[in-house]
């Protein structure tokens, strides 16, 4: 869909990473030199026996995201580069993080693969990719594009909007009440749309509270416990260009509060209005309401501007702008209590005839965007008569890579698309 919908505003990008522990860069994905001179060779040692040992004696049962990561990357490895940034992202223990979290992000990477593509060059590893195909001017592109071809196909876009009711009779969503509001934040209206199919993207929680009349208790009680962890950004703009090439680094160090960093230009130049400047996305993991999620813009730019100089990538007094996005519920947590809760609303939400749910919210799921796209396409694709498991996404198949069409496929998929006078937009 990104190749059909953007065409050639889809560029191809290099992919380089780093990681920043106790006060050095590591190259992501490894370079064994890199590594070597970083962490020593007396460390180097005890990491590998580390590993060793538990290929050996692994956990029998891997039950949370320490034991998971323990068994493929051993237990020294696993304290440098993954407790620590794994509490600073979700604000937790590791122990009480699920294992599902990691084999559904992690993939199939351990020690033994991440040093072999270290050594031959080779890749089999979606988190090892040194490249990938980026929009032109970032992904909102991709949204307008599609909005366009929506409303150029009949169909409508409410931007501005809000469910804040979803009507059901018996096991049939009949409506949902939608409140709209302008672009000064004043609420214009608030209606009632109708429609025989429902397709939702919000966060589960507040679906099911949504619902009128309500789900019964012990469903409401099961989207009560689903947690999540909110995220801001804090964009600061440098007066110079390129301070440092990567797409962004990933910052471990306990000493500052930000948990990584983005360099818009790397991603696309054309993201950077003005090439004599830089844009840098200073990334904070935390809760809606605690301190950094209310500190002011101002305070977070001079906290931002502070860590930017700790980190040694830039001086304070070359930030001359900033903007700060706050993004509520930007991760679906997986503590102990998920699985149970979302098998229950699982369970009653499949009850009902016309109504599916999707996305990373949507499934509580954390999916990437195109995770997130495949199970809206395949909510699309089942009102029109086919058979999709939308919580199989991610789970039961392998990476987005195996779901490329060909040019082929993508061309009969248009002229079938064509043939039926529709498109299909997720």
């Amino acid at each position: 869909m990104w190749k059909e919908v953007l065409g050639v505003d889809l560029i191809t990008r290099p992919r380089q990473s780093r990681i920043y522990y106790r006060g050095k860069y590591f190259d992501y994905p490894l370079k064994i030199f890199n590594a070597l001179s970083n962490i020593g060779a007396y460390e180097s040692m005890r990491i590998i026996a580390s590993y060793l040992k538990w290929q050996i004696r692994p956990y029998r049962e891997e039950n949370s995201f320490e034991e998971w990561v323990i068994n493929r990357f051993g237990g020294r490895l696993y304290m440098h580069f993954f407790r620590s940034y794994t509490e600073k992202v979700w604000g937790i223990d590791p122990k009480v993080i699920r294992a599902d979290w990691a084999a559904q992000r992690i993939k199939n990477l351990s020690l033994f693969k991440a040093v072999w593509n270290a050594i031959s060059g080779a890749n089999d590893t979606s988190s090892l990719i040194e490249e990938f195909q980026y929009p032109r001017l970032g992904p909102g592109m991709m949204w307008e594009k599609t909005q366009k071809l929506i409303e150029e196909n009949g169909g409508e876009v409410q931007m501005m909007s809000e469910v804040i009711a979803v009507n059901r009779q018996d096991n049939r969503v009949t409506s949902v009440d939608v409140r709209r509001w302008s672009d000064k934040n004043e609420v214009i209206e608030t209606n009632r749309i109708t429609g025989t199919e429902f397709i939702n993207s919000m966060a589960l929680r507040d679906l099911i509270q949504a619902f009128d009349p309500p789900p019964p208790p012990d469903i409401v009680e099961a989207a009560n416990r689903l947690k999540y962890r909110d995220f801001l950004i804090v964009t600061l703009v440098l007066d110079h260009a390129e301070p440092f090439p990567d797409n962004w680094i990933y910052i471990h160090s306990p000493l500052v509060k930000v948990g990584r960093i983005q360099n818009f230009s790397a991603w696309s130049p054309e993201m950077v209005p003005d090439p004599n400047t830089a844009s840098i996305g200073m990334e904070y993991f935390c809760q809606k309401g605690d301190g950094l999620w209310n500190m002011s813009e101002d305070e977070l730019r001079t906290l931002a501007g502070e860590e930017l100089e700790e980190l040694g990538l830039c001086g304070r007094e070359h930030v001359i702008d900033a903007a700060v996005i706050r993004q509520p519920k930007a991760y679906p947590v997986y503590d102990g209590e998920y699985q149970e809760a979302l098998e229950k609303i699982r369970a009653w939400l499949d009850t009902l005839e016309n109504f599916q749910t999707v996305g990373r919210n949507g499934l509580h799921r954390y999916n990437n965007q195109d995770h997130s796209m495949l199970s809206a396409m395949f909510a699309a694709r089942n009102i029109l008569g086919e058979n999709h498991d939308l919580w199989s996404v991610n789970v039961e198949r392998s990476y987005h890579e195996e779901f490329e069409l060909s040019e082929e496929e993508l061309k009969s998929k248009e002229g079938k698309r064509r043939k039926h006078g529709k498109r299909i937009a997720a």
